[in-house]
């Protein structure tokens, strides 16, 4: 070993011998913990759905009130004939366009996809952050 280094180990032992360790109090494993349990209750939140069951509830009804209305009432024109009216004003809207076989299949599939994904994903993080 060399000269210096063994100065320099002597300096650190000397620094050493010279500080004693410092230990923390005796009640402060339990203060640490109180302030833990602390932060775990703030940081809880309840869970709150982002549509509550009335607001679903209504939107039932109101679905359920439309396809009543819609294949017992009696009016003039039937419900096909304003269909077809709506039918022919989005097709001569859109006649000028022209879309390939593939961007088709594109535009149906990729929807189904992500509602694929979007179940996956929600039961992948419920499961990983179950309470």
């Amino acid at each position: 070993m060399k000269e210096s280094d063994k100065n320099i180990e002597n300096l650190i032992d000397k620094m050493m011998s010279e500080n004693t360790l410092e230990s923390p109090s005796i009640d402060f494993t339990s203060r640490i913990m109180s302030q833990v349990l602390k932060l775990e209750k703030s940081k809880v939140k309840a869970y709150k759905p982002l549509i509550s069951k009335t607001t679903w509830v209504f939107i039932g009804i109101t679905l359920v009130a439309l396809t009543a209305y819609s294949v017992y009432s009696n009016n003039d024109i039937s419900n096909f004939e304003i269909a077809k009216i709506y039918s022919d004003k989005a097709s001569a809207l859109f006649s000028g366009i022209h879309i390939s076989k593939n961007i088709l299949y594109a535009l149906l599939i990729v929807p189904f996809m992500i509602l694929v994904q979007i179940g996956i994903l929600k039961n992948y993080f419920d499961k990983k952050y179950e309470l």
